[in-house]
């Protein structure tokens, strides 16, 4: 969800002017001082003067500011409300009208006390949880746990604290055993039903005699044959397991707890702050910042490997296909990186007990260099593993494509999980020729329409989605843009050549959000294709800048500053309308899990609100998508899949409010069957096999032949596609528009506009 605007050239020189004079004051401090309340005190300085100067609609800092910073920021501290304790919020609500005089002051009391006491109440809570693990649970007593956490009050006293974690994780240990209950009936079920199953069980002794075909009598030992009998657990042995499942599961929890500093307490602290401007101003500490760029690009420089923490050093998870790591063959998943170097020569680093996000950073580098790894192999064996580091590719952030294979016809759909750009280096992949190159090579193919599936893809590069409508539709405006003290622009495509002028839809759901409901806008506006899909898109109609605070300020002391993502303009359609948290109206409304539950940017506090500005001009191509709409919609009527998929959701939303759950095993084992008789009906939607086909392009076959790892991971979306009744609908509808012949009726448009001009 973010943009490529630049920062106004005006506001560069007011802060550089003010940083120049604040200077002097800094460079009495000392020199290594990188997670300190100095450092934090500088953030806030650059952070709060940013936001004044630049943000679209700035907050008004006073005593209602600094309430909602205060609930914001306590949620933010202790969401489950398992740590602090009514006493903690008692001292607390001194400071709740006091924060926005404090930001002034860079006064950093509130927090300083606050992130003392959550780290404190961590630790005795960490004591609760290994003293109730010890003793089993009572499943006898008629009790409830409420698991409305943001309406239930702080615990009173540490005595009701440790009662509450006493029932939540009870609560989580009967659902384990429940759970492990029926598979263990399942097991049973189908052994009593499995006759050939008990006849050989029954046979089998000592000495068993086995017949293969063609072959001659032999004699067989029992410990041979791989038989093995159902493990039947005791209730006591279930909860046992459950019990220390839990522990398992909490000491590593506790354990990324611990290595929290104050850099990330202060995190928290100041995107409280941030929120309160609206839900997408943001403040990214160096560790998220880069997690934010590799998301942005698809790509990351390193040595293409996935990482966990152990207790013995830094585990291999995963390892990217394609990358160094995985190409060089020596690092397998499961060996455990002890120490790090940076050359040859320089003396390795002890990792063990070091923060995760710190080895990351140690591993990460330049595309080039090369970094030296002490390795503890899966065998035990100490091996230095030397790794070039290269470009990463993170294959799920591109876009792909099928061929759909329908009665002869064939079609395309494209995926493409975010508009993503490399700011960077410009020449790397990006959204725009990647889905390019997969509609010519579609085209190739002889299809008869293109789906475009945005669904859950949450935005990313203006200029790459402005560009990207320019493949579908002759020149012209793509949406506008307005400042809250600037002009308004229109920004048009610059004459990208039309890749496809056939048949085209639109899927989107509720959370495709920002560029996504850019495009689709335009592509709904203009008349070129169908939208279809959640009866509204997120509904984020806002435009974020990226600024990277070490920028602002080279000479410091302090390290890495991090980044600001803040909100500077609005962005509107081309009619005029904004998309901010209305959406894009679906054309065609296909029955989701979500329909009867209102979801996105309108259930956010500190949205900004919807408005209008004036139309640009621009002219509709000359299509009329009514007959097909109302064929799909009867389609979607009749159809068995969509009214279950419509009963679910409605079963959904009436069920969304249950927070409230019996402690009891025959109460909750009740409840239980209930809910699980009611979702049988339901089954069926997640069983469900449409009759389409679908192939890999030429080009993708050739590198699955490369990369087995590919060739799983397509069968696996082929897979999914096949059970998509949303792709099958978005196919019928093609199928409509190519036989009306609607999509390439086209108005001529007026090229004298200038697009450039504001209202």
């Amino acid at each position: 969800m973010n943009t490529i605007w630049l920062f106004m050239k005006k506001n560069f020189k007011v802060i550089i002017l003010l940083l120049g004079v604040s200077a002097l004051l800094w460079s009495f401090m000392p020199k290594d001082p990188k997670d300190s309340p100095e450092k934090d005190q500088l953030l806030l300085e650059l952070v709060t003067y940013l936001l004044e100067q630049t943000h679209y609609d700035p907050a008004k800092i006073d005593d209602e500011f600094s309430q909602s910073v205060y609930k914001t920021y306590l949620g933010a501290l202790d969401p489950m409300k398992r740590y602090l304790i009514q006493s903690d919020i008692d001292e607390f609500a001194v400071y709740e009208l006091l924060i926005d005089d404090m930001l002034q002051l860079k006064d950093l009391t509130f927090f300083d006390i606050t992130q003392e006491r959550i780290t404190q109440r961590m630790l005795e809570a960490e004591a609760i949880y290994k003293e109730i693990l010890e003793e089993p649970f009572d499943f006898t007593i008629h009790e409830e746990f409420d698991a409305d956490y943001e309406n239930l009050p702080y615990a009173k006293d540490k005595e009701e604290l440790k009662h509450r974690w006493k029932k939540q994780l009870k609560l989580n240990a009967l659902s384990t055993i429940t759970d492990n209950l029926k598979v263990q009936q399942k097991k049973l079920d189908k052994d009593s039903n499995d006759e050939s199953t008990d006849q050989t069980i029954e046979e089998v002794t000592d000495l068993a005699i086995i017949e293969p075909v063609g072959s001659d009598t032999q004699e067989v030992k029992k410990d041979s044959l791989d038989i093995k009998p159902i493990e039947i657990k005791s209730f006591e042995q279930l909860e046992i397991d459950a019990r220390e499942s839990l522990a398992k599961s909490l000491d590593d929890y506790f354990e990324a707890m611990h290595d929290l500093q104050r850099k990330d307490w202060f995190t928290v602290y100041i995107n409280s702050i941030m929120e309160r401007y609206d839900p997408h101003t943001l403040y990214f500490a160096p560790e998220e910042k880069d997690r934010f760029d590799a998301s942005m690009s698809g790509n990351f420089e390193g040595i293409g490997a996935v990482l966990r923490k152990k207790s013995d050093g830094i585990e291999i998870n995963e390892l990217v296909t394609g990358g160094p790591a995985w190409k060089g063959k020596e690092i397998e998943v499961g060996d455990v990186i002890l120490k790090v170097a940076q050359g040859k020569d320089e003396e390795p680093v002890d990792i063990v007990g070091v923060r995760l996000e710190d080895v990351v950073k140690q591993i990460k580098g330049k595309k080039g260099t090369t970094v030296y790894l002490t390795i503890k192999k899966i065998d035990g064996t100490i091996k230095v593993i030397p790794i070039m580091r290269e470009v990463i590719e993170i294959e799920e952030t591109y876009a792909k494509s099928s061929i759909i294979e329908d009665n002869g016809r064939k079609y395309g759909v494209i995926h493409l999980p975010k508009f993503y750009i490399d700011f960077e280096n410009k020449d790397r992949r990006n959204a725009f020729t990647d889905v390019q190159k997969e509609i010519i090579e579609l085209k190739e193919q002889g299809i008869d329409g293109i789906i475009m599936d945005l669904r859950n893809n949450g935005g990313g590069s203006l200029s790459t989605v402005i560009d990207m409508v320019g493949l579908f539709a002759k020149q012209g405006p793509v949406v506008q843009v307005k400042a809250s003290k600037g002009k308004q622009q229109i920004l048009d495509d610059k004459g990208t050549d039309i890749v496809w002028d056939g048949p085209l839809v639109v899927l989107v759901n509720n959370f495709s959000a920002s560029a996504s409901e850019i495009f689709a806008a335009a592509i709904q506006d203009y008349k070129r294709g169908v939208v279809i899909g959640s009866k509204h898109t997120y509904g984020k109609g806002t435009v974020q800048n990226l600024i990277d605070l070490n920028d602002l300020l080279k000479k410091q002391p302090y390290g890495d500053l991090g980044a600001l993502k803040v909100t500077l303009q609005k962005f509107y359609r081309i009619n005029g309308g904004s998309t901010q948290k209305e959406g894009v109206i679906s054309d065609i409304v296909l029955p989701d899990r979500y329909s009867y539950i209102d979801m996105g940017e309108r259930d956010l506090e500190n949205v900004m609100p919807w408005d209008k500005i004036e139309r640009a001009p621009y002219t509709p191509y000359d299509n009329d998508f009514s007959a097909s709409i109302k064929k799909s919609q009867e389609r979607i009527a009749k159809n068995p899949q969509f009214i279950l998929i419509d009963e679910n959701a409605q079963w959904i939303n009436k069920r969304k409010d249950e927070k409230v759950f019996s402690l009891n095993l025959e109460e909750f084992q009740e409840k239980q069957k209930e809910t699980e008789e009611i979702a049988k009906k339901f089954k069926p939607i997640s069983e469900y096999k449409n009759k389409l086909n679908f192939a890999s392009l030429p080009s993708e076959m050739q590198r699955v032949e490369q990369d087995s790892l590919m060739e799983i991971k397509r069968d696996r979306w082929h897979e999914m596609l096949k059970s998509d009744v949303y792709i099958e609908e978005g196919v019928n509808i093609l199928k409509d528009l190519k036989d009306s012949n609607t999509s390439t009726k086209i108005k001529k448009i007026d090229t004298k506009i200038n697009y450039s001009q504001s209202n």
